[in-house]
């Protein structure tokens, strides 16, 4: 187990020197945004992650922090530190490197460049999530230049391919090394922490913490049908099999399931607008709740979407084989239930037909944490430092991270990246789109509820 090494009985550095701790937040995520660590996708993606981790293990260096370097492949690496504290039950701080690709021709500055305009870093991985891996390193190196113990020891990790579901990353850390993740009991990442403002209340800044995250159960249809020529039709035509299948999932409305987390939201909703919502009148209210509002909306209940078709080859010819894809989300604890739903609707429609059908599951990896946890009330501490009226809301996340592979190890997992954003800014819309930059002074502010959080755990 590695732990701090520098000399900590000669600090150099205020515990609450704020602006020293902010401005090296500022800077290192700059830095990382100039490493373009772009993931393809493909298991050979050149070594911009590895840079970027060489990077952040140099600047731990140089304040005596020595810390583990695995890589699945060459260029994939992965860095992991431990600060002990006094409780051995480890608190896990994680983020990602690498970011996904770009068309420089669609924004208005250069992605890699990590220049500051009119007070914004401009980047790719600038909210996803280089500002938080600068975060990191800053409040890591924070501990080292004033020799403060946390009360909880602290791992720090940073991971390559998160982008490509961590599969030469967090995913292969668990799979192959789970030895070091050992002692920690709680982990916190992304997404979630940037402030959001309700429309009909300006006054209130809302930041979402990630309680839970649906699955990814992605799944491929196909049917077997009898080919022929398209003048003599006869038997199971594939085509029109497929087609019937994937338009009874597409027109299907799911139910609203009531998860702990959505209570957890909603109970925030109602604190901050003084309105209790029934479920019929969910979907509407998530229109009034400004840029959170789809992604709470997309919590709300499972869902299914049709993503690809594949059939044919010639337009007289009626092929053998079709198949589509579909990509599924499914709420935590609720997946028997959407596989039993699908199950009986594709028998509904196609009838006799279903026997023609197969279907391919990824089996769901969604998490779940208890949004009563004493961490989510640390959280709200470590935020009232840079915002005391803002408010922490509980949430399910629609997507997925590097936390849905941790939560294997028994890891509670959590999503929070403190940002206090303006409220004309969609943090979530700038995920993976052009333009992406992040407030030099939200980063700055981050750092500093990072290092309280931390501190305090």
């Amino acid at each position: 187990m590695t732990s701090t090494s520098a000399d900590l009985s000669r600090p150099t550095r205020e515990w609450n020197d704020w602006d020293a701790l902010g401005q090296e937040a500022v800077a290192f995520t700059q830095d990382l945004i100039r490493i373009p660590s772009v993931n393809t996708g493909k298991p050979d993606v050149g070594d911009g992650e590895d840079q970027c981790i060489h990077y952040i293990a140099r600047k731990l260096a140089d304040v005596g922090i020595e810390g583990d370097y695995l890589a699945s492949r060459p260029g994939r690496g992965n860095y992991r530190i431990i600060i002990p504290g006094d409780d051995p039950h480890a608190l896990l701080i994680h983020s990602h490197v690498d970011v996904v690709p770009v068309n420089a021709d669609d924004w208005d500055y250069p992605p890699f460049s990590g220049d500051i305009i009119d007070g914004w870093i401009w980047g790719r991985g600038a909210v996803d999530m280089k500002d938080f891996a600068g975060m990191m390193l800053a409040v890591a190196r924070h501990y080292a230049l004033t020799g403060v113990r946390p009360a909880r020891s602290l791992m720090m990790v940073w991971f390559s391919d998160e982008e490509h579901d961590g599969v030469w990353g967090s995913h292969w850390l668990v799979d192959h090394h789970p030895e070091w993740f050992a002692g920690v009991t709680q982990a916190l990442s992304e997404v979630g922490g940037f402030s959001v403002t309700l429309p009909d209340h300006p006054d209130t800044r809302i930041y979402p913490l990630a309680v839970a995250e649906k699955g990814v159960a992605w799944a491929r249809f196909s049917v077997k049908g009898r080919a022929g020529h398209g003048s003599r039709p006869s038997g199971t035509n594939a085509v029109s099999v497929i087609a019937r299948a994937v338009a009874a999932i597409a027109r299907h409305d799911f139910p609203i399931i009531h998860t702990p987390a959505l209570d957890a939201f909603l109970d925030t909703i109602a604190e901050v607008t003084g309105k209790r919502y029934q479920d019929d009148e969910l979907d509407a209210a998530t229109h009034k709740w400004g840029f959170l509002g789809p992604v709470v909306r997309a919590g709300l209940r499972n869902t299914a979407a049709p993503t690809q078709l594949h059939a044919g080859y010639a337009v007289n010819v009626i092929p053998a084989d079709a198949s589509a894809t579909i990509d599924c989300r499914v709420l935590p604890g609720h997946e028997t239930e959407f596989f039993d739903t699908v199950e009986e609707l594709l028998r509904d429609e196609l009838g006799e037909d279903y026997d023609a059908l197969t279907i391919d599951w990824e089996e769901p990896n969604a998490v779940s944490s208890d949004p009563q946890s004493p961490l989510v009330d640390t959280v709200r501490d470590a935020l009232a430092t840079i915002d005391p009226a803002g408010v922490v809301a509980p949430y399910l996340l629609p997507a997925g991270t590097d936390n849905k592979f941790l939560q294997r190890l028994d890891i509670e997992c959590f999503g929070f990246v403190p940002l206090q954003l303006p409220s004309t800014y969609d943090c979530f819309g700038h995920f993976h789109a052009k333009n992406e930059r992040v407030p030099v002074s939200a980063v700055h502010s981050g750092a500093q509820v990072l290092a309280h959080l931390t501190q305090n755990a």
